[in-house]
């Protein structure tokens, strides 16, 4: 995931940042556990828009915070910074879905999740 032919951190790879920076928040708060939790949350709708470039070997700091909780979804804005910069280099969003493990249909959001969630509003 280093730099492109056009020598610097390719568009997609931003997509990835989000998602670890949304799944390490829920493993942090102990409300995801990747192999048995019984509600996964799935992405749904996700945008970033590009400011500046990063290239290997900036560092990467990402900013997260929850603009919408509802019954069974959560609107994500995430800022992407590179190194000490305090403008972001890009920002998104990412919506999750709550679903049931077994048949992915959605479910009202685990009480423990969105507390983990409003922390973040």
């Amino acid at each position: 995931m280093d730099n492109d032919v056009y020598r610097h951190v390719n568009n997609v790879v931003y997509y990835s940042f989000f998602d670890t920076a949304v799944n390490e928040y829920m493993m942090r708060q102990g409300v995801l556990d990747l192999e048995s939790s019984p509600v996964v949350c799935l992405v749904v709708d996700t945008g970033c828009q590009f400011f500046s470039p990063i290239a290997f070997p900036d560092a990467v700091h990402c900013g997260l915070r929850v603009a919408h909780l509802g019954n069974s979804s959560v609107r994500y804005e995430i800022g992407i910074f590179r190194n000490d910069d305090a403008l972001a280099a890009a920002q998104g969003h990412f919506v999750h879905v709550a679903c049931d493990r077994a048949t992915l249909r959605p479910v009202a959001m685990p009480a423990d999740l969105r507390r983990a969630l409003g922390a973040l509003q």
